[in-house]
C-alpha cells in the first residue's frame, strides 16, 4: 500500500488541529517538524492523537549514540510512533535510534537522501546507497528518498529491498506523486495541502494516489 503522510509542518496548536481534522479522513499518518514541536512542545502528539493517525517524529536525529537514543525515548514516551533520524552520523548512531525505537514497538526511519537541489553536493557519488545499505544492517525499518529524483528512488530500491520508503518533495518541490506512487511505501506532502485554501480537498485529490 502507499500510503499519504501528511508533513505538518505549521507552527501552531490551533492551526495543527484545524489542518488535521479536515484531512485526517484522506490521511494515513502525520509526520510532525521541529516547526510544530518547538512552537508547541512534545505534548501536541497528544493532541493530535485524537485523529487516530500514527504520528512520525520528523527530528532527523543526527548526534552522538547517547544522545540519539535520550532524544528517541523522549519522542516514544511522548507518544510518537515513528523516529526519522540522519545516517551520515555512522552506524553506532543509527543503531541507537532503532533499538529505542522497537524498545518501544515503534519504528525508525533512515534519510538516505534528502529532496533539496542542495542534497545532491553530499548525497550523491555513492553516499546514498552507503546509507541505505547501513540501515539495512542496522535493521531499521526503511529510508527516506527524495520524490523530486524517482531514479534515485529506484537505485535504493534496489538496496533496501522490501522495508519501507517514504518520499518527501511533492508539491511545493516539484516532485510527481504519479512518478513515485508504485515504488514508495508512502509519499509525504506538505505545503501542498497546508497552504491549500481548503486542506481538505487538497488531501482528497492526493489520496488517488494511495494504493
Amino acid at each position: 500500500m502507499t500510503e499519504l503522510i501528511l508533513a505538518l509542518d505549521v507552527q501552531d496548536r490551533a492551526a495543527a488541529l484545524r489542518t488535521t481534522a479536515a484531512c485526517a479522513p484522506y490521511l494515513d499518518a502525520i509526520k510532525v517538524g521541529y516547526p510544530l514541536v518547538l512552537s508547541e512542545g512534545l505534548s501536541i502528539a497528544g493532541d493530535l492523537a485524537a485523529s487516530g493517525l500514527p504520528l512520525i517524529a520528523d527530528f532527523k536525529v543526527a548526534d552522538i549514540p547517547n544522545t540519539n537514543r535520550l532524544i528517541a525515548e523522549r519522542v516514544f514516551s511522548s507518544g510518537f510512533h515513528a523516529i526519522i533520524c540522519h545516517g551520515f552520523v555512522g552506524m553506532d548512531a543509527v543503531a541507537a535510534c532503532v533499538e529505542a525505537a522497537h524498545d518501544h514497538g515503534g519504528e525508525c526511519l533512515v534519510v538516505a537522501e534528502m529532496s533539496h537541489p542542495g542534497a545532491v553536493e553530499f548525497f550523491h557519488g555513492g553516499i546514498a546507497e552507503k546509507i541505505a545499505r547501513m540501515a539495512v544492517e542496522c535493521h531499521a525499518d526503511g529510508i527516506i528518498a527524495p520524490a523530486t529524483r524517482p531514479e534515485r528512488i529506484r537505485a535504493l530500491r534496489e538496496i533496501v529491498g522490501k522495508r519501507i520508503i517514504y518520499s518527501p518533495g511533492v508539491g511545493a518541490q516539484g516532485g510527481d506523486p504519479a512518478s513515485i506512487a508504485s515504488i514508495v511505501d508512502g509519499i509525504i506532502v506538505g505545503r501542498q495541502i497546508y497552504e491549500a485554501d481548503d486542506p481538505g480537498r487538497e488531501a482528497a485529490k492526493l489520496s488517488a494516489f494511495r494504493r
